[in-house]
C-alpha cells in the first residue's frame, strides 16, 4: 500500500512539473486530498527557501503614502541625449522582463512569442523611441531578469530599461531611477479553495509563498507572523507549491495573482487589501534623458487611448486597478 501511494504521489508530481505557468491554456491540477507524506515526497522548485513563522516583527508593515519625490517630467527639454543617442546608434532597446507572468509578461507556447501589457509597453516605447511604424517589434530586444536581479542588471549596463512588475520604493529608489507609475496594483491573498482558509486571519500555521527579491517579505511577516513563508524564485513556482501542497496561499500584487487565478480555477483570491503599490519602469540614475523619453511615451498611452485598451486587452474584468495612476513628477528648478 505504501508503494502504490508513493507512486500515486510520484506520478502527479512529474504531471504538476510538466505544467506550464505561462501556458494560458494549460489545464489546470484538480485538488488532491493531502497526505501526510505529501510536503516530503515533493521537492520543493528550485532556489526555493523556507523559512519558520517568526511570530510578529519588531518593525511591523505599516501601510503609508509613497515617500517618493517623483519621476521627471517629459516636457523639461534636455539640451543634450547621450544616452537616447546611444540606444539608437545601437538600433534596439533593451529590456529585462519576466517571461512567465501570465497576462503581464509570458511566452505564449502556441507562437513561441513573448506577450503580456508589460511587453506590450515596452513595444510602445521602442517605438517612440525610434519612431517606426511596427510598433518598435523590431527594435526591441527582450532579456529576461530575475526578481531578485533587477536593480543589478541596470547598474551593471545588462539592460537599458526594467519593466517587471517592479514596484516603486524608496530603498529602491536610491539606487535606481523610476519612471512615473503605469500601473497601480494592490497586495491580496490567493489560496486553494481546499485549504479551508477564507480569511488571512487563518493563516496561522500554514505556509505563504512570495517571490524572493520583492518588498513583499516583511508585508508577508506582519499579516502572517505565524506562518511559514516560502521564498521562490518565480510566481509560477509558488503557484506550483501550491498545487503540491507545499504553500497554502500566496501573498502578491493583485495583477499578478489575476493571472494565477486565471490558471488555476480551483484557486480564489481572499477579500482584503494588505498594501497598495506603483509599478514604475526602472532605469539607471544618471540617464535623465532617458527617464523623461519614456514618461514621454506613459503620458501619450493614457491621451490617446492606448493605456486603456492595454489594460482591456490584458487585465479587462480582473481585480487590478482599471484607471491609470496619477502623474507624479518631481519639482525642478526652471
Amino acid at each position: 500500500m505504501r508503494a502504490k501511494t508513493i507512486a500515486c504521489l510520484a506520478a502527479a508530481g512529474i504531471l504538476a512539473g510538466c505544467a506550464d505557468a505561462a501556458d494560458p491554456v494549460r489545464a489546470p491540477i484538480e485538488p488532491q486530498p493531502e497526505t501526510s507524506t505529501t510536503r516530503e515526497l515533493l521537492p520543493l522548485p528550485p532556489g526555493a527557501k523556507l523559512e519558520d513563522a517568526s511570530g510578529v516583527p519588531d518593525d511591523p508593515f505599516v501601510p503609508t503614502k509613497l515617500d517618493w519625490e517623483g519621476s521627471l517630467n517629459p516636457r523639461v527639454q534636455e539640451e543634450q541625449t547621450p544616452n537616447l543617442d546611444r540606444i539608437k546608434r545601437r538600433g534596439r532597446l533593451v529590456v529585462g522582463i519576466d517571461q512567465s507572468l501570465y497576462l503581464l509578461a509570458f511566452r505564449d507556447t502556441a507562437s513561441g512569442e513573448l506577450r503580456g501589457l508589460e511587453v506590450d509597453l515596452a513595444r510602445a516605447i521602442a517605438h517612440d523611441i525610434f519612431g517606426e511604424d511596427d510598433s518598435g517589434t523590431n527594435r526591441l530586444d527582450l532579456r529576461f531578469v530575475d526578481s531578485a536581479a533587477r536593480a543589478e542588471a541596470l547598474n551593471n549596463g545588462e539592460v537599458d530599461l526594467v519593466i517587471r512588475t517592479m514596484s516603486i520604493t524608496p530603498e529602491r529608489a536610491a539606487s535606481i531611477a523610476f519612471s512615473t507609475p503605469y500601473l497601480t496594483s494592490r497586495v491580496r491573498v490567493l489560496v486553494p479553495r481546499d485549504r479551508g482558509v477564507s480569511d488571512i486571519n487563518q493563516l496561522a500555521d500554514k505556509t505563504v509563498c512570495i517571490v524572493d527579491g520583492t518588498n513583499l517579505t516583511q508585508i508577508a511577516h506582519t499579516y502572517a507572523p505565524h506562518s511559514k513563508v516560502l521564498r521562490t524564485r518565480s510566481w509560477s513556482d509558488c503557484l506550483m507549491a501550491t498545487q503540491q501542497f507545499q504553500a497554502d496561499a500566496i501573498v502578491a500584487d493583485d495583477s499578478i495573482l489575476a493571472g494565477l487565478s486565471a490558471q488555476d480555477p480551483y484557486a480564489e483570491i481572499l477579500p482584503g487589501t494588505l498594501a497598495s503599490q506603483y509599478y514604475g519602469v526602472g532605469m539607471p540614475t544618471g540617464q535623465s534623458d532617458l527617464v523623461r523619453q519614456v514618461n514621454a511615451t506613459l503620458e501619450r498611452m493614457r491621451n490617446d487611448g492606448t493605456w486603456s485598451d492595454l489594460y482591456s486587452t490584458w487585465l479587462g474584468g480582473s481585480i487590478a486597478e482599471s484607471a491609470p495612476p496619477p502623474l507624479m513628477y518631481r519639482k525642478e528648478e526652471p
